[in-house]
């Protein structure tokens, strides 16, 4: 039993909010156990007892149970990078380098189309598509956070998001002074907000100069808040940056104050075997982004070097205008298979490794192992169930395996995030998915002709 027991022989049922029935249950804890047969109790927000199901409904009542025979439970996955609101840009420049689809395409669509409508639009179209396929957390950068956070807050998602900060003008703030104001502000306007949480985002290195870089940190460690920014995401940043600072990307951001377990790092892709040895030194956190990375010929991360090095390694989707999809469950197909092919080993991220980063690994790179990331009971209830009762997921041996190998977003039937469910039968019950689409749609037509497509 995985639970506290909550009544004495001969008491009437706890009368609680929701229970969860499943043939199957992954709890992602420390010990990864696997509870067959077997039921979720929630209350609130939180849940308050995993136990056989027959022992959980003599222990509770509910108004609403979810009982599904043929289907497995799992926590919500948590994507540790993304952009929501370029879903809006999603197969608007694909097959082309890092640095030319940034310059020479998706900053002039931003600067002549992001408004606080793209960014609401976008956002929750965004949120639509990570429910659909399990994702329950994601960390966010982009513009207009305030209308993402919005967004995820009327979907029932939980989030960080980080207004990006350049040393340029980007749509929402005209400069570095501001874009810092911006964060602040959301600091103060999403401070103890159930599912909003704020990270500090400068963009990157070769965006962003010293002292814009200082001072996001200066806020984070003022407010308690992680701080995220893209480290060396391709071969060319690295040459270009260690000529700009004069040294390593790394050792720069330690003697800046940064390295520690509140940097979370998106991509890191050329992380020397020194700088992962600084990273696992000061307790820093990486976002692992396969799928972009293959698409924009970035690189493959040396991921299993920094999981082995004791680095925390979450996984993210990058943005919808780089993978092209949001789909966790696709993504770790990718990381499973992209890491044994680059180093010829069949052994390495195996199905339960690439789960786990899916999941509690991702909420510890957040910040967030307390709240989310594995079913235990005092954690927050965000639950997913898939339905098994598929042909491409006949027969079972191994669930790990048919989520990182067989399984797709599409098999996702219901979702429950901090105790409220979101989803039932594939059916979004915060969103009119039809309306996302078709302002996303509305949109579209506009930025085709600003950009003369």
């Amino acid at each position: 039993m995985y639970g506290k027991q909550c009544r004495m022989e001969g008491k009437q049922p706890k009368k609680i909010d929701l229970i969860i029935c499943a043939r199957t249950i992954l709890l992602m804890d420390a010990a990864d156990n696997r509870l067959e047969e077997a039921a979720i109790a929630v209350d609130g927000s939180v849940i308050v007892d995993i136990a056989k199901k027959d022992e959980l409904l003599s222990r509770y009542t509910a108004p609403k149970i979810i009982d599904r025979a043929n289907m497995l439970a799992m926590p919500g996955l948590v994507n540790t990078h993304t952009h929501a609101a370029m879903t809006c840009f999603r197969g608007i420049a694909d097959d082309m380098e890092l640095m030319d689809w940034l310059n020479n395409y998706i900053f002039p669509a931003e600067a002549k189309n992001v408004n606080p409508h793209l960014a609401y639009s976008g956002s929750l179209l965004a949120c639509a598509e990570m429910i659909k396929s399990g994702t329950t957390t994601f960390c966010d950068m982009y513009i207009f956070e305030q209308e993402t956070a919005r967004a995820a807050s009327e979907a029932g998602m939980r989030c960080l998001v980080g207004e990006v900060l350049f040393d340029f003008p980007s749509p929402n703030c005209k400069s570095p002074a501001e874009g810092l104001a911006y964060t602040r502000m959301l600091a103060e306007r999403w401070r103890d907000d159930p599912l909003v949480g704020i990270i500090v985002e400068p963009h990157a290195l070769y965006t962003c100069s010293s002292p814009v870089i200082i001072e996001a940190k200066a806020i984070a460690d003022e407010y308690g808040l992680p701080m995220g920014v893209h480290l060396l995401e391709n071969r060319a940043e690295r040459g270009q940056l260690e000529e700009k600072l004069g040294k390593s990307p790394v050792t720069f951001l330690q003697e800046i104050g940064c390295l520690d377990k509140n940097l979370l790092a998106f991509h890191c892709v050329y992380l020397s075997p020194e700088e992962i040895d600084l990273f696992a030194e000061h307790g820093c956190k990486v976002s692992h982004n396969p799928a972009s990375n293959m698409k924009l010929a970035s690189g493959i991360a040396p991921v299993p070097d920094m999981q082995k090095a004791g680095v925390t390694v979450g996984l993210g989707t990058d943005g919808a205008a780089s993978n092209n999809t949001l789909d966790m469950i696709r993504e770790m197909n990718t990381a499973a298979k992209l890491h044994k092919v680059a180093r010829l080993d069949p052994t390495l991220m195996d199905a339960r490794t690439v789960l786990r980063m899916a999941t509690i690994e991702g909420a510890k790179a957040l910040g967030l192992e307390d709240v989310t990331g594995s079913l235990e009971v005092g954690k927050k209830a965000d639950i997913i169930l898939l339905d098994l009762d598929k042909p491409h997921l006949t027969p079972i041996y191994s669930e790990y395996s048919h989520l990182a190998y067989a399984a797709g977003g599409a098999d996702v039937d219901t979702v429950v995030i901090n105790g409220k469910v979101v989803m039932e039968n594939r059916r979004l019950l915060t969103i009119d998915e039809q309306a996302a689409m078709q302002n996303v749609r509305e949109i579209a037509a506009g930025i085709k002709k600003s950009m003369n497509l």
